[in-house]
C-alpha cells in the first residue's frame, strides 16, 4: 500500500475534495464570498503610489504640507472674440474660481485662453467644478458662433477615469457571452461549458476581493483591475480545460468516474500546479521594477493565478464529482469524443520528418516578424494620445495644445525652504522673477503663462513645456527646465530645495527608471523559469528550449506592436491615431505575462509527450502523439485567450489597445507557429537527449 506521502500532491488535494466534495464547493464558495466582504468593509483609505526620480521628490515634498494645491482649469475661446472673452471673466463664479488670469493670445492672435483655479476645501472642488462648468455652458451658449473648449486637471483626470470605467465595463461585458460561445462549441454541451466560467468567475471575484482589502497597504491602479479580469479569466479556462479534456478521455477510454478523476489529477492536475506556479514566478520578477502600480499590478495578477489554480484542484474536481456524467447535459452541438487532432497529428509527424527545415523555416518567419521590433521607441502616451477625439475634453486638450502649448498639462515646480520655514520670501520671489527671462530664452521650450500659488509654506510653479506632453520636445522642455531655467533662478537662493514633476515628469522619470531596471526582470524571469522547468522535467534541454522558443515569440508580438501601432499600419481598421511610439511600460510587461502564461501550453503538451516516452515510443511517436492528443485543449485555450484580448482593441484607450493586440499575437503565434511546428522540430531534435530517466512534472 503506497504511503499516502509519496502520493503527488495535486492528486492529495483532488482526492479529498472529492471525498469532501459538499464542504469543498461550499467552502470555495465562501471564499469568495468573504474576500468580496472583506473588501467592502475595509476600513480607511487606500494607498497612493509614489512617483519615481525627482517627480516623487516633489510628490513627498507637497504631501507634508497643510493643505492641497489649487486645481487649474483653462477654457480656450476659439476664435478669439473680446466680447465672449468679457462675458466668460463676468459671469465664472468668484465663489468657485479664484487666480483668474487671461485672456492670453495666442502667438498668431487667433486664440484666446482664460486659466483659473478651483477654490479649496477640496471636499467643495466637485461643487465648485460643476458651478464653473454650467457657467462656460451659459457663455457658450450665448456666443454660437464662438467655441469655448474647457480642459485642465480635474476635466481631463475626470475624461480618463470615465473612459477606463468605460473600457472595464466593456471589456467584462463581452468577455464572459464571448468565451460561453466558444466553450459551447469545444464541449457542445452548456453545463460543460459554464463550468470553466464558474471557476474563472469566482477566481477573478475572489482576487478583485483580496486586491481590494491589499489596495489600503499597496498601491494599485485600473490596470491592475483588467489584468485579473483579463489574466483571471485565461487561466481559469485553461486549467478547466486541461482539467475536464483529461477526465472526458479517461471516461472514453473506460475507466470509472473515481479512476478518471484520479489519473486526471496525477496528470493535469499537476500540470495546472506546476504551470500555475510558473506563472506567478514570472510575475514576481515585476517586482524588481521598484514602481508601486507595476507591483500592486504583479501582485494582484498573481493572486487571481493562484487563486485559479487552487479552485481547480478543489472545487473543480468536487464540482465535477457531483455532476458525473451529467457535466454533459444541456447538450447543443455533437461532438466526437476527446481523442487526437487529425491535423495537428499530420503537421506534427510532417515536421519530425524533417525537423532541421521546417525549424528552421518557421524561426525565419517569427525572426522577420519580430524586426520592426529593432526601431521600438518607448515613450507614454499623453491623454491627448491615448484617447480618442471623440471624447470634447480630449479635443479641446489638443486645440489648446495647439494654439498654446503646455498650457494643458504644464510641468509643476515644487519649492521649498529646507528648514522647515515658508518658501515665499522676497528672494525666491525675485528668483521667479527672472523665471520668465529664462523662458522668454529658452527657444520656445517653455512657455507663458507662469502660475505661482502657495501651498502652506511651499510654492507650487506651473511651466507650460512645448510638445504633446510625453513626446521627444516635450522631455528636451524639461530637460531644459531642470538643468538650466531653474539652476539659474531658483539654484542660486539659498536655503530652498525644488523638484520638477507633472504630466511630463512622471512618466518621464518613470521611463528611465523601467530602462534601467528592465535587464534585472528579464534576467530574473529567464532563470526563474529556467530553474522551475529544469527542476520540473529533471533536464537541462527543456528549459533551454523552452526559453528560446518564448523569446521567439515574444519577439514577435514585439515586432507586430512596432509595426501597427508604431508606424501607424492599420490605425483605421483597429481605431487610433499613432503617436509614433509603443508605451513605455508595455514590452517589460508583456514579456513577463507571456513568459508565464505560454508556460501553460507548453508544460501541458511536453507533459503528454514525456507519458508516451515513458511508456516506451520513439523520441519522434511520442512528439507527434504528445502534440495530437494536447492540440484539442491547446487551441481551445488559445483561441478563447486570443477573443478575450481581442476584445480590449475595441476599448477607448490605446493603451488598452496595445495591449490587447500584443497578447492576442503573442498567443496565436505561440500556439500554431511555436507549439505546432517549432516544438516538435526541437523535440525531434534532441530526441532521447531531452529527457532524463528520472525527468517528472509531479508535484510532490
Amino acid at each position: 500500500m503506497l504511503r499516502t506521502s509519496s502520493v503527488p500532491m495535486a492528486e492529495r488535494v483532488v482526492g479529498w475534495s472529492v471525498r469532501h466534495r459538499a464542504l469543498a464547493i461550499v467552502g470555495w464558495l465562501t471564499f469568495v464570498a468573504l474576500s468580496l466582504l472583506a473588501s467592502a468593509l475595509m476600513p480607511g483609505e487606500k494607498a497612493s503610489g509614489a512617483d519615481p526620480g525627482e517627480s516623487g521628490r516633489a510628490k513627498v515634498a507637497l504631501s507634508t504640507q497643510q493643505g492641497s494645491e489649487l486645481l487649474r482649469e483653462n477654457v480656450l475661446i476659439q476664435p478669439m472674440s473680446d466680447a465672449a472673452a468679457n462675458d466668460l471673466l463676468a459671469t465664472l463664479p468668484r465663489d468657485a474660481v479664484t487666480d483668474v488670469s487671461g485672456p492670453l493670445l495666442s502667438s498668431d492672435g487667433r486664440s484666446g485662453l482664460v486659466t483659473f483655479g478651483l477654490r479649496n476645501p477640496p471636499e467643495q472642488v466637485k461643487a465648485h467644478f460643476k458651478a464653473m462648468t454650467d457657467a462656460v455652458a451659459q457663455v457658450a451658449a450665448r456666443h454660437p458662433e464662438i467655441r469655448l473648449a474647457q480642459a485642465g486637471d480635474l476635466s481631463l483626470s475626470g475624461v480618463v477615469d470615465k473612459a477606463v470605467s468605460v473600457d472595464l465595463e466593456r471589456s467584462g461585458l463581452f468577455s464572459l457571452p464571448v468565451t460561453l460561445l466558444i466553450l459551447i462549441v469545444v464541449f457542445g454541451a452548456l453545463v460543460a461549458a459554464s463550468v470553466p466560467l464558474l471557476l474563472a468567475g469566482t477566481a477573478v471575484l475572489a482576487a478583485m476581493g483580496m486586491v481590494g482589502v491589499l489596495q489600503h497597504w499597496m498601491a494599485v491602479n485600473s490596470v491592475t483591475y483588467a489584468m485579473i479580469l483579463l489574466i483571471g479569466l485565461a487561466v481559469g479556462v485553461d486549467y478547466t480545460l486541461f482539467f475536464l479534456r483529461r477526465q472526458r478521455e479517461e471516461r472514453a477510454a473506460g475507466r470509472g468516474e473515481d479512476e478518471a478523476l484520479r489519473v486526471t489529477a496525477k496528470t493535469s492536475g499537476h500540470v495546472v500546479l506546476v504551470s500555475g506556479v510558473t506563472v506567478m514566478l514570472c510575475l514576481s520578477g515585476l517586482l524588481f521594477v521598484g514602481l508601486d502600480n507595476l507591483r500592486g499590478g504583479a501582485i494582484g495578477t498573481a493572486l487571481v493565478v493562484g487563486v485559479a489554480m487552487l479552485g481547480s484542484v478543489t472545487m473543480l474536481p468536487a464540482l465535477l464529482s457531483l455532476l458525473g456524467d451529467r457535466v454533459n447535459r444541456g447538450r447543443l452541438l455533437r461532438r466526437a469524443p476527446a481523442n487526437e487532432s487529425r491535423i495537428w497529428t499530420s503537421i506534427a509527424r510532417g515536421v519530425v520528418k524533417r525537423p532541421a527545415l521546417w525549424g528552421g523555416l518557421a524561426a525565419a518567419l517569427l525572426v522577420v516578424m519580430a524586426l520592426p521590433a529593432l526601431g521600438m521607441r518607448l515613450q507614454d502616451a499623453a491623454v491627448v494620445n491615448s484617447l480618442p477625439r471623440d471624447f470634447p475634453t480630449v479635443d479641446a486638450a489638443v486645440r489648446m495644445q495647439e494654439a498654446f502649448p503646455g498650457s494643458p498639462l504644464p510641468a509643476r515646480v515644487v519649492i521649498w525652504d529646507t528648514s522647515g520655514a515658508t518658501a515665499d520670501k522676497p528672494e525666491v520671489r525675485a528668483a521667479l522673477e527672472r523665471l520668465h527671462d529664462e523662458v522668454a530664452g529658452s527657444g520656445g521650450l517653455l512657455a507663458e503663462p507662469l502660475a505661482v500659488m502657495n501651498v502652506d509654506k511651499a510654492i507650487v510653479v506651473r511651466v507650460p513645456l512645448a510638445g504633446q506632453g510625453t513626446d521627444e520636445l516635450s522631455n528636451r522642455a524639461l530637460e531644459a527646465l531642470r538643468t538650466k531655467a531653474l539652476p539659474n533662478t531658483l539654484g542660486k537662493v539659498d536655503g530652498i530645495d525644488f523638484a520638477v514633476s507633472g504630466k511630463t515628469a512622471v512618466p518621464h522619470d518613470m521611463a528611465e527608471l523601467v530602462t534601467g531596471r528592465a535587464p534585472l526582470v528579464y534576467l530574473s524571469v529567464g532563470l526563474l523559469a529556467f530553474i522551475l522547468i529544469g527542476w520540473a522535467f529533471r533536464s537541462l534541454w527543456i528549459p533551454l528550449v523552452s526559453i528560446v522558443l518564448n523569446l521567439l515569440s515574444i519577439g514577435a508580438a514585439y515586432g507586430a506592436l512596432t509595426w501597427i501601432f508604431q508606424d501607424g499600419h492599420l490605425a483605421s481598421l483597429l481605431g487610433f491615431t499613432s503617436y509614433g511610439a509603443v508605451v513605455g511600460w508595455l514590452p517589460m510587461f508583456l514579456f513577463v505575462l507571456l513568459f508565464g502564461l505560454s508556460m501553460d501550453y507548453h508544460i501541458f503538451i511536453l507533459s503528454r509527450i514525456r507519458e508516451r516516452w515513458r511508456a516506451g515510443a520513439s523520441p519522434d511517436d511520442a512528439v507527434v502523439g504528445g502534440i495530437g492528443t494536447s492540440a484539442g485543449v491547446v487551441t481551445s485555450a488559445a483561441t478563447i485567450m486570443v477573443a478575450v484580448f481581442a476584445i480590449f482593441v475595441m476599448l477607448n484607450a490605446i493603451e488598452y489597445k496595445m495591449l490587447g493586440t500584443g497578447m492576442a499575437i503573442a498567443i496565436f503565434v505561440d500556439a500554431t507557429v511555436v507549439r505546432g511546428v517549432l516544438l516538435p522540430a526541437a523535440m525531434s531534435l534532441l530526441g532521447d537527449r531531452a529527457w532524463s530517466r528520472r525527468s517528472t512534472v509531479d508535484v510532490h
